[in-house]
């Protein structure tokens, strides 16, 4: 595992200046090739995630981070950070900085798509390939369990009156055995920032981006919006077969092919 400081050192924490920095950590794994770095979404944990796919022949022997965002998984939790999707992207950018990463294909789900498309468009130096499993494109998504259920609480509510408990039991056991791990404040505040979405929208940024870029949609989730407006944008928007939302649990060969750029057996593309 490797840290590295991110933000402005919280205000008034007890104990000694170094035990009050903030830092932003992540799981390396050495290969060759341009570094391959994992982004995960909401309430979820990178390695968890990740990692089976990264291992998965087609994928294996490349430089990979696994990046848990601030206030998830094993980064620290501070309460002076903002949890905006900006402030996680400049979070990100310290890492790859910290591991002289510049040029890298990012692959996010879901929020940790949204993220990515925010690095790309903030720091272009540092990603060269967008890979985005079912990210979040657009400001106030339909209320569901994720971002916009939860900002439907106040965050007193949320953290302290129950929501939280609530969200655990609404999400079941795989998606709860991360979030249960998360930070009610971070989780809440991240999730009322992604539900409002950024400034150009996701959207908006991808659209513009002249790199790389592949959309991932489980053949078993909604289409996703615009589908023709992205592809003609030059994003290819590919279909994962016999999958849905956590399409890495759900056919892991098929979402590992289209990461590897050679999908065409495991993956349907519709017209």
């Amino acid at each position: 595992m490797r840290q590295t400081e991110f933000g402005p050192a919280a205000q008034g924490a007890a104990g000694t200046a170094e035990e009050r920095r903030p830092f932003i950590r992540w799981t390396e794994a050495a290969g060759t090739g341009p570094a391959r770095v994992y982004l995960h979404g909401l309430g979820s944990a990178s390695g968890p995630y990740f990692a089976h796919v990264a291992a998965h022949p087609a994928l294996a022997g490349r430089h990979s981070l696994f990046v848990d965002l601030p206030g998830f998984g094993i980064s620290d939790r501070p309460a002076d950070f903002g949890y905006s999707l900006e402030e996680h992207a400049d979070a990100v950018a310290a890492v790859l900085e910290a591991a002289g990463v510049s040029g890298a294909e990012v692959v996010g789900h879901s929020m940790g798509g949204a993220v990515a498309i925010v690095l790309a468009h903030r720091r272009p130096d540092l990603v060269a390939r967008l890979v985005l499993a079912e990210a979040n494109l657009d400001p106030n998504p339909p209320v569901g369990a994720g971002s916009s259920g939860i900002a439907r609480y106040e965050e007193r509510e949320f953290v302290d009156g129950g929501g939280f408990a609530a969200v655990l039991e609404r999400v079941g056991p795989i998606w709860g055995a991360t979030m249960r791990l998360a930070d009610p404040v971070a989780l809440y505040r991240t999730a009322t920032r992604l539900a409002r979405g950024s400034e150009p929208t996701m959207r908006t940024m991808l659209l513009a981006m002249d790199i790389p870029r592949t959309f991932l949609v489980g053949e078993l989730s909604p289409d996703v919006d615009g589908r023709a407006e992205l592809v003609a944008a030059g994003v290819g928007v590919e279909t994962v077969a016999a999958a849905g939302h956590n399409m890495m649990f759900d056919n892991p060969e098929a979402f590992a092919a289209v990461i590897a750029g050679a999908g065409s057996a495991a993956v349907s593309s519709p017209a």
